[in-house]
């Protein structure tokens, strides 16, 4: 999820940025659709905010995920990417 966003903002703004955050690189996309991203991240922040970890948690430490939590990362993981694709429509061509 975090390579797909930082890939869209360097097609859609035109830099890379230096964040791991999920709602950090969703913020980027602010700056095109601001009440659209701001209420995708506002009613999903717990699930993202756990996205975040298991991507920090399974790099830096040992963190092992059962199955159900490991689909719930799985589906918010495909729901940030399939809204994150609607914005391909702004990319500079």
């Amino acid at each position: 999820v975090q390579l797909y966003l930082k890939s869209l903002i360097l097609e859609l703004i035109g830099e890379i940025p230096r964040t791991h955050s999920i709602r950090e690189l969703l913020g980027f996309l602010r700056k095109i659709e601001g009440i659209e991203v701001d209420k995708f991240i506002k009613t999903r922040r717990e699930a993202l905010i756990a996205l975040e970890d298991a991507y920090l948690l399974s790099r830096y430490f040992l963190r092992e995920y059962n199955r159900e939590e490991a689909e719930r990362l799985y589906e918010i993981a495909v729901e940030v990417i399939k809204f994150a694709e609607k914005f391909r429509r702004y990319t500079r061509d």
